[in-house]
């Protein structure tokens, strides 16, 4: 009786499974030791990763929460032991809650008349490599303000210069100590065009933006007149 093509099909996978099968059984006595350790050692890894994650979660979650107390406290004029809880945020906490304490509690130190200690941690901030570079701008622009009496005219306009940009979102307090230095070194053509770049940029605050204009006017330049002949002052 003759083998049909279907039947030595049929046949030939048949064989070919059972190779197959017999080589898996091999390689499992082979290797089977090793091949549960590795997989005991990776779902020991991945269920401490899922571990670290959930704590770190949670402690963020306790960390905000604690800020917000603090705020709360501040707010409501309740400053008693407030150094202490935003000294254990900054030695514990991410550092986006770190940033925070300790800009809070620099802030609490100049409200107390305590700015030498408020110098030290804002300088301490902007140093900070770990803080994202807001945090740091933040604290460079409010230090540089606190030591502004006592610093050297060069000594402003080099630490401020890279935030002293159009677009940048301290261009305004940069820029107004920056033009300040450069009248205080008696540059005032040196001045006079950043006061009425601040004048003439409308993502400047108003209050610094109105003294910009007063100061260029001062120093002969008309940045009512330029700005009065943009399209979006006709229109307002």
């Amino acid at each position: 009786m003759a083998v049909t093509p279907k039947e030595n099909e049929a046949f030939y996978r048949e064989v070919d499974e059972e190779l197959r099968r017999e080589q898996v059984s091999r390689a499992m006595r082979r290797y089977g030791a090793a091949a549960a350790i590795l997989l005991l050692l990776f779902l020991g890894g991945l269920g401490g990763y899922l571990w670290w994650q959930q704590e770190k979660e949670e402690r963020a979650g306790q960390q905000s929460e604690t800020l917000n107390r603090i705020f709360e406290d501040i707010a409501g004029g309740r400053t008693s032991g407030i150094d202490a809880r935003l000294d254990d945020v900054a030695k514990n906490g991410g550092p986006g809650y770190r940033a925070a304490a300790l800009l809070t509690k620099a802030a609490v130190a100049v409200q107390t008349g305590n700015d030498a200690a408020a110098i030290t941690t804002y300088k301490a901030v902007a140093q900070d490599e770990d803080f994202a570079q807001p945090y740091r701008d933040v604290a460079t622009i409010r230090q540089t303000a606190l030591e502004y009496d006592t610093l050297a005219p060069a000594a402003v306009i080099e630490r401020l210069k890279p935030l002293a940009v159009a677009g940048n979102p301290w261009f305004g307090s940069a820029g107004e100590m920056i033009a300040i230095a450069h009248l205080k070194a008696g540059k005032p053509e040196l001045a006079a065009p950043i006061f009425a770049a601040i004048a003439k940029d409308e993502s400047v605050p108003r209050s610094i933006r109105s003294r910009a204009r007063e100061m260029a006017g001062s120093l002969g330049i008309d940045a009512v007149e330029d700005r009065a002949a943009t399209p979006a002052a006709k229109g307002q």
